[in-house]
């Protein structure tokens, strides 16, 4: 007799071929028109499923936690964050949990250089000005930004993505600086040629960037303050890739509005997807809509993540990208 597959409830839509292998391998609930779930609608998947496959934006909190079937083993995060599960709760009543680390590095590597050069060049600000039939023709004192090479980067969490950054950012001529939980490994240290600083404050005194590439837990939640945000230099530029709650938004907002910050490039926002209707008013500030990991190499790494990690399981083995701590 067969073994009975596993019920697996998907949350969002996710990659055809993901889903297609999904449906072949186990018995799925899919969200095809990948609206997001209501807190009633994460209840009643958390009684359903056997395994549950949610994505970063679905809050799976204690309280739905709390209303899970026992049959709920295992939670395979569809992301590398885990900030959106309650881990306690989860790890209390035996369920599992998985994510997708390594797969979008690269990704969001990519798009802190992207804002780095955004924000210092203006060049948001200028393909709005062009766009809107503003622009009289060059002129040698207008639009003028600030060049990146020789200025120096502070990088807030040196993981795998605080390297991926720092690679690419020596590549532009800057001088890389790091705060971190713990010190890099030495050969890290040589190959980045990078400067580390046990107190975070006497870093953002220094820097000229500072990128945010540190994961959200309860130690880093706010932990650029409106105390450290007043630390940064007038003409400093922030970067933050990782998540919005790590920095105090309405200081931030009110500080880049003062002209007390030299700029900022955010892919993330405390209260997403709402964004303070002052923050989106500034000319200093580039905005996106958390398209960080959003390529479609990386959605399908992703996914293969999944599968192998639910595949594991089912099959009666650790999965591969259990959660077991914190990163930073």
């Amino acid at each position: 007799m067969p073994k009975k597959k596993p019920l697996v409830v998907i949350t969002r839509k996710l990659p055809d071929a993901v889903e297609t292998r999904m449906m072949e391998l186990f018995d799925v609930r899919l969200n095809l028109d990948d609206t997001p779930l209501t807190k009633a609608q994460l209840i009643e998947a958390v009684k359903l499923a056997d395994i549950l496959v949610p994505t970063v934006t679905d809050n799976i909190d204690s309280s739905i936690l709390a209303q899970a079937s026992p049959k709920l083993r295992l939670i395979a995060n569809y992301g590398t964050g885990i900030d959106n599960i309650d881990l306690a709760t989860a790890r209390q009543r035996g369920i599992t949990i998985t994510n997708t680390p390594d797969v979008l590095t690269e990704d969001t590597a990519d798009m802190t250089m992207a804002l780095i050069l955004s924000v210092s060049r203006r060049l948001a600000e200028g393909e709005r000005i062009l766009r809107s039939g503003h622009w009289t023709g060059w002129s040698p004192t207008w639009m003028l930004g600030h060049r990146i090479h020789g200025k120096r980067l502070g990088i807030i969490g040196m993981g795998r993505i605080g390297c991926a950054v720092a690679r690419r950012a020596r590549g532009f001529g800057l001088s890389i600086h790091y705060h971190n939980r713990h010190k890099a490994h030495e050969d890290v240290e040589a190959e980045l040629e990078a400067t580390y600083w046990e107190s975070l404050d006497q870093m953002l005194a220094r820097m000229d960037i500072i990128s945010v590439n540190c994961p959200h837990t309860p130690a880093t939640y706010h932990l650029l303050s409106a105390r450290r945000l007043k630390l940064l230099q007038p003409h400093a530029y922030v970067v933050n890739t990782s998540r919005g709650e790590v920095i105090d938004e309405n200081a931030l907002t009110r500080m880049l509005r003062a002209g007390e910050i030299g700029g900022a490039g955010l892919d993330v926002f405390e209260y997403e997807p709402a964004v303070n209707p002052k923050l989106v008013e500034l000319d200093n500030v580039v905005l996106l809509p958390h398209m960080g990991s959003a390529t479609v190499e990386g959605r399908m790494d992703m996914g293969e993540k999944v599968l192998i990690n639910i595949k594991t399981f089912a099959d009666g083995h650790k999965p591969p990208d259990r959660v077991v701590g914190d990163i930073f």
